[in-house]
């Protein structure tokens, strides 16, 4: 007997407004193609398999987050033991040292790569083997909310893609950027020193390929709809491998256009819009951050009209916090707060001290005076830190950031080191917990790692300075002992994310608002959604003792108002409320 026909398979249907604003969006990225035509094979590249989109788009609201909601920024090696997978153990790690608090991991490039610690990438489609291999990073998806970075402006000199491209041979031939040696390019933005032009040999002659961040990085030409399209296939493996959370690398720099400084151009923009509108028609709910290292209008940009990133780096915040507990004063993070406007619906802030790479100084232009700049780096100088440079308009270097692990960075004031590092290193990480946004943990500032200078002689670059690769069995070591200063502030960091999580006045979208009180105080107000709980925010910034009356906080009679950090009761009607040098509290309604 013969065994029944499977069911025809029935034709997915595809929302009319879904492929109407995909062709708009494509229009404006290539209007010599047929618009209809490369929207079919926009869904068929996301949506393989006759897979269907959802018949409506999300609607931007708060649904996508809420105050449980973080991460831990960590390489797929940052922890090794030389005999079990490298992914494997960061799995165990956060499992075991950061649970209950920590809910998502952003795990560094993991795939095959050449150079810049993964950001060369050799293969998207493939799992680092030194590192493990799908089934590991699906099982921190399952575990953690799961970050991973599409970096889609370049890839290695030495990837198979490149190689093609050499040979000549289609669809590669027309994947990468090339540009005339003797064009004027001198409007680009540049984000490191060296040409930004390398002259490679082809089978069909010299070309000149575009090389933003170092000549092994070779861009890509999005004026090719084919790269578009191989992206969007390679987001979806991705997804399906369980990834939840999108970081759009160096999304900034994707279009160029000569003559201009090929960067945020509106190519660039549409190409989040179209990225942001697929994953909004997902069923699988993504969340998109672009990461843009630029001053803070530029960076805001990319939330668009509530319909491009979901999130942006809040770049500005790691030199603005560094300057302020390096001076002793506010004056400069306090105004800039108040000049921010909070995250429209749907879109948050992703709130960071330290990260893989250096504290970005860009974002400071225009908000730290270049000599107090100066004066920060200096400071950092002094405590073991480095400056790395960028090539101006005019030939000249510019400082572009300070490479230092954040703990060192801390060990004193612009006067010099002390012995408060561990107090003003937590109200780093206080302030940032805190601010409207979701916070993200940098692994080696969770766990106070130092400086390793010995990475930055042996790889030869400044950011491996703040990149230490940790034996587990000697980090455990450390861990477990009751009073190293590894153990200390990794005790207090995640007794501080745990109570951040179970308080809804700190929504990533809860209201804000800056109080004014002295330059040696950093403080702000957050409401819940509901408005059933406030929480002062209150820092103190400097390395003495300060004391500010109750009632400048306007404190409600009768509410039983008490430090979530402290469990002090607070007396809101009369006297003083102390803080100790880089004490911060965090002062609530409601009984304890």
């Amino acid at each position: 007997m013969s065994a029944p026909d499977s069911p025809a398979p029935q034709p997915r249907t595809i929302p009319r407004p879904l492929r109407a604003r995909l062709e708009q969006i494509l229009a404006l990225l290539y209007p010599d193609t047929d618009p209809a035509t490369l929207s079919a094979r926009v869904i068929d590249a996301f949506w393989p398999d006759a897979r269907a989109p959802r018949r409506r788009a999300r609607v931007p609201g708060n649904t996508l987050w809420d105050q449980r909601d973080n991460y831990v920024i960590a390489y797929g090696n940052s922890i090794t033991d030389g005999v079990h997978k490298p992914l494997d153990l960061l799995r165990h790690f956060a499992e075991r040292y950061l649970r209950p608090g920590i809910r998502g991991i952003h795990a560094l490039p993991y795939f095959p790569f050449t150079s810049d610690d993964g950001f060369a990438v050799t293969d998207y489609l493939a799992v680092n083997s030194q590192l493990g291999a799908w089934e590991d990073i699906n099982r921190i998806g399952q575990e953690f909310r799961l970050m991973s970075d599409l970096v889609l402006n370049h890839c290695s000199s030495q990837s198979h893609w490149f190689n093609e491209y050499l040979q000549g041979h289609a669809p590669y031939d027309k994947f990468f950027r090339e540009a005339d040696p003797d064009a004027d390019l001198s409007a680009v933005v540049r984000p490191r020193a060296h040409a930004l032009l390398r002259k490679v040999e082809t089978v069909n002659g010299p070309r000149h390929v575009w090389c933003t961040f170092s000549h092994d990085q070779v861009d890509f030409d999005f004026a090719n709809p084919e790269v578009l399209l191989t992206f969007l296939q390679v987001l979806r493996q991705h997804v399906d491998m369980g990834v939840r959370t999108v970081r759009l690398d160096a999304v900034a720099f994707v279009w160029k256009v000569e003559g201009t400084p090929c960067i945020h151009l509106p190519q660039t923009h549409a190409i989040v819009r179209l990225l942001r509108l697929l994953a909004d028609h997902d069923p699988v709910p993504i969340v998109l951050i672009t990461e843009t290292n630029v001053p803070n209008a530029e960076n805001l940009s990319y939330f668009g009209n509530r319909n491009e990133a979901h999130v942006v780096y809040n770049f500005s915040l790691p030199p603005l916090i560094l300057h302020a507990l390096l001076n002793g004063t506010s004056r400069i993070l306090r105004k800039w707060q108040m000049a921010m406007p909070p995250a429209q619906l749907g879109c948050a802030y992703l709130n960071f001290t330290a990260s893989h790479d250096g504290i970005g100084l860009r974002p400071a232009e225009g908000l730290i005076p270049p000599e107090e700049i100066d004066a920060m780096i200096a400071a950092v100088q002094r405590f073991g830190g480095l400056v790395s440079m960028r090539k101006m308009a005019d030939g000249t270097a510019k400082p572009y950031e300070v490479n230092v692990a954040l703990f060192d960075a801390l060990r004193g004031t612009c006067a010099g080191a002390d012995d408060l590092q561990i107090p003003r290193f937590l109200c780093s990480q206080a302030i940032a917990m805190a601010l409207e946004g979701i916070p993200a943990f940098y692994i080696h500032s969770l766990i106070a790692t130092l400086n390793d200078p010995e990475g930055v002689e042996k790889l030869g670059y400044n950011r491996a300075i703040n990149r230490k690769r940790w034996d587990y069995d000697a980090l455990r070591v450390l861990l477990d002992a009751p009073d190293t200063p590894n153990r200390q502030v990794l005790d207090a960091m995640m007794r501080m994310i745990r109570i951040r999580c179970a308080q809804p006045g700190f929504h990533p979208n809860a209201t804000q608002f800056t109080l004014h009180l002295g330059d040696e105080i950093f403080g702000f107000w957050r409401q819940s959604l509901d408005r059933s709980q406030s929480i002062f925010v209150i820092n103190n910034v400097t390395d003495t003792e300060v004391r500010i009356p109750a009632l400048a906080l306007n404190l409600i009679d009768g509410h039983n108002w008490y430090d979530l950090l402290s469990d002090e009761a607070i007396d809101e009607t009369r006297g003083e409320i102390p803080l100790a040098p880089y004490q911060s509290r965090w002062i609530t309604n409601g009984a304890p």
